[in-house]
């Protein structure tokens, strides 16, 4: 099974993950392609908990899969996508991201560049698929507003190429995967703490868990020389951790946050919240959510004040 992960919210970006998943099943058949709200029934979906309900069907797809297609855009990573890229990763499945953002991001002016905001998600990747330029013009028209048709039309143009060559790069990686193994969940001692890159105090999430008699790593990659090989070093360390005790600050969960957030879902890890300021989301049908829906039910426990937070892990 093929998984189309993509940001679900609004129309065009469900109208473009249809559009790959169109493509997708052209080439492998309908049944052969999962996408997440169409193939859920999201909007007509009635579950007394609607958010878990949908969570549990995206996962059930996520533990069956030959590959993913991840659509990525824009210095804010949709954080649902990123939870379910890492989830894929720790299962062994091929990821190839695409993306059309015609930017690319670092830490500073003079240090290494990503082609994403969180060099962790270069790490998870199988292989990527960038098209970053318009495509090119069908020629004029007599039409009234006609530049705007050119336009129109070298977007669409752009997007096909990306959706094409996404599909065949995916379909590149189709090779049979073993059923994924027994995942260990980490040594039941050891905390990793995924720092926010907004928090403006380094450090201080590890002082708390450590306050509460936790061996702890770090994240590392934000303030490091090589943020390329600090990524490498932060998934590694992640995976030898029983606890994942992550910030998930700012407008959406970050996306290093998400993906080890995902990660430690697949291998039965346990996963604390850090959240000290909350801004809820409501959807017809649904429980109010605190975080994309992804993170809030791969999390045991959500924590807004580092007294809580303390509290809890000393237990």
């Amino acid at each position: 099974m093929y998984y189309v992960a993509h940001r679900l919210f609004a129309a065009h970006d469900r109208l473009l993950a249809a559009r790959l998943a169109r493509v997708l099943a052209a080439k492998t058949g309908p049944d052969q392609v999962f996408l997440p709200f169409c193939d859920t029934d999201e909007e007509d979906l009635v579950a007394e908990v609607k958010g878990r309900r949908l969570f549990e069907l995206d996962r059930e797809r996520l533990g069956k899969l030959t590959a993913m297609i991840a659509v990525l855009h824009g210095p804010s990573l949709d954080d649902g996508v990123c939870m379910e890229m890492g989830y894929a990763h720790a299962l062994g499945v091929p990821i190839v991201a695409v993306t059309t953002d015609f930017q690319t991001y670092s830490f500073d002016e003079d240090g290494p560049r990503f082609d994403f905001p969180d060099p962790l998600v270069q790490e998870v990747i199988t292989d990527l698929v960038r098209v970053p330029r318009l495509g090119t013009s069908p020629g004029s028209t007599d039409t009234a507003n006609s530049r705007y048709a050119v336009f129109a039309s070298r977007n669409d143009r752009q997007l096909d190429q990306a959706l094409e060559t996404a599909v065949d790069h995916v379909l590149a990686q189709d090779v049979p995967r073993p059923p994924a193994p027994a995942l260990p969940a980490g040594d039941a001692t050891l905390a990793f703490v995924e720092q926010s890159p907004y928090t403006p105090v380094v450090g201080m999430l590890t002082a708390l868990v450590q306050q509460a008699g936790w061996a702890t790593k770090e994240s590392s990659r934000f303030t490091a020389h090589d943020p390329l090989e600090a990524a490498r070093t932060d998934l590694d360390r992640s995976r030898a951790a029983g606890l994942l005790v992550t910030d998930v600050s700012g407008p959406e969960t970050p996306p290093g946050a998400a993906l080890l957030i995902g990660a430690a879902a697949a291998r039965g890890a346990r996963v604390i919240a850090y959240y000290p300021r909350t801004v809820l989301t409501h959807a017809s049908g649904r429980e109010p959510n605190w975080r994309n829906l992804m993170i809030q039910y791969a999390a045991e426990a959500r924590f807004a004040n580092p007294e809580s937070l303390v509290h809890w892990l000393r237990r």
